[in-house]
């Protein structure tokens, strides 16, 4: 029998026995579900008279908000950047398999790659939510070209661009249209970069400052222009130094506009950054944390030789290396670092480790941060009323116990 048929006669679902995220705190409070979206019980209680049609017992579980990845290359296989004329079924696969380790939204991310890449890839898939089938798809993050030939990285040099006639032409050009992009990253000490800054922003779109030999003034302009995220904080740009910290000094920058955040990418994997480096960013500016996994192909998959954009890379227990060009790697391939194969839970547990951040802490890193970042907090990272039940239950050792997309269970361990 319908609930509450004065509001709608859809079921409500009560998640009991739980400590909730709410408020940047860790609350000994009922959830209550409707619709796929978070319900105030008081009013549920007062205005409508309602109850519960399905109690779910959480079992003393944390519930936090499902995480968000903005920085995720593939996995299990796929490599986003690879053309082909099924992108859709490749990433499918991922953001199915991503509902084990907490992830409800993600942003596929392309590396470097000629225009012909993104011309094919990019109209194939679009912005869509989650589900049963998988995480939903935010919008892609394309990390380059227009980044740096001294901060590259794993990215392949032949592919990189300039912005050669101010901007929007060369956007387009490249990619050929910009529908269906969430975020895009580069270099901003390029010529002309801030009229591509100003471009991008003006369609809703988060550039993100990285791979990247900028100084802090050149930075600082291009949050001014727009800029609001630093692409995997202190890889792939030069290191910190007292009389110009160059794109880290945009944690305790004086020059940010009012009422601007800008927000950072962490790859918490154990390998990318350093214990002490984590500490120092995260105590200088804690609420810009965000995790990101930036996971390659081989995340889920075993050691051995994988793909990355237009690049082989080698898997070396959790390390991935960019491959060399012969056939004996072990002694004649690079030890450039190219993603990671760590998951998006591992890097909460890991940051959390650290850091010695607190629970709530290294959750928000993964869920309120990013939707902040994004724009989407009003709907999704975070357990407001309102908002989107898309949660992660988890142990009081951050294991992911089950995924909710919209208040439907999407996995559960050992189901």
């Amino acid at each position: 029998m319908p609930s509450n048929k004065s509001v709608s006669d859809a079921p409500i679902t009560q998640f009991i026995n739980c400590r909730i995220l709410r408020d940047h705190h860790l609350q000994r409070e009922d959830l209550w579900v409707r619709e796929g979206r978070i319900l105030d019980p008081e009013k549920l209680f007062f205005d409508e008279k309602g109850y519960a049609d399905e109690r779910v017992d959480c079992e003393g579980s944390i519930i936090a908000p499902g995480f968000i990845d903005v920085q995720i290359n593939g996995g299990y296989g796929i490599d986003f950047s690879q053309p082909s004329n099924d992108v859709s079924s490749g990433i499918s696969l991922v953001a199915q398999k991503i509902l084990e380790h907490g992830v409800t939204s993600f942003c596929p991310t392309l590396v470097t790659s000629p225009p012909s890449v993104y011309h094919k890839v990019l109209p194939q898939v679009k912005v869509h939510g989650g589900g049963r089938h998988g995480a939903g798809v935010l919008g892609f993050h394309l990390e380059g070209p227009f980044i740096s030939l001294e901060k590259k990285g794993a990215h392949p040099e032949q592919y990189l661009r300039t912005f050669s006639s101010g901007g929007k032409d060369d956007l387009m050009e490249t990619y050929g249209g910009l529908d269906n992009v969430a975020m895009v990253t580069l270099a901003p000490e390029l010529p002309n970069s801030q009229s591509a800054v100003r471009e991008l922003c003006q369609r809703g779109i988060t550039v993100s400052l990285g791979h990247s030999v900028a100084n802090l003034s050149q930075a600082e302009e291009a949050v001014q222009a727009g800029a609001s995220f630093i692409t995997h904080l202190f890889n792939a740009m030069l290191p910190f130094h007292h009389r110009d910290p160059g794109i880290v000094g945009l944690l305790t920058s004086d020059q940010i506009p009012p009422g601007r955040m800008v927000y950072y990418g962490m790859i918490a994997d154990g390998i990318h950054t350093n214990p002490a480096a984590l500490r120092i960013a995260h105590r200088a500016h804690p609420s810009g944390l965000v995790l990101v996994t930036d996971a390659i192909t081989a995340m889920g998959l075993p050691p051995g030789r994988h793909t990355l954009g237009q690049q082989v890379v080698e898997i070396q227990g959790l390390h991935a290396y960019v491959a060399g060009l012969t056939d004996v790697f072990l002694v004649l391939g690079t030890t450039t670092l190219c993603g990671s194969i760590a998951t998006m839970d591992m890097c909460v547990r890991h940051f959390k480790q650290a850091s010695g951040c607190s629970v709530e802490e290294a959750l928000e890193g993964a869920s309120l941060h990013p939707a902040q970042l994004l724009g989407i907090s009003h709907k999704k990272g975070n357990l407001d009323y309102g908002s989107d039940a898309d949660l992660v239950l988890l142990d009081d050792a951050l294991n992911v116990k089950a995924t909710y997309i919209s208040g439907e269970e999407v996995w559960r361990r050992g189901a």
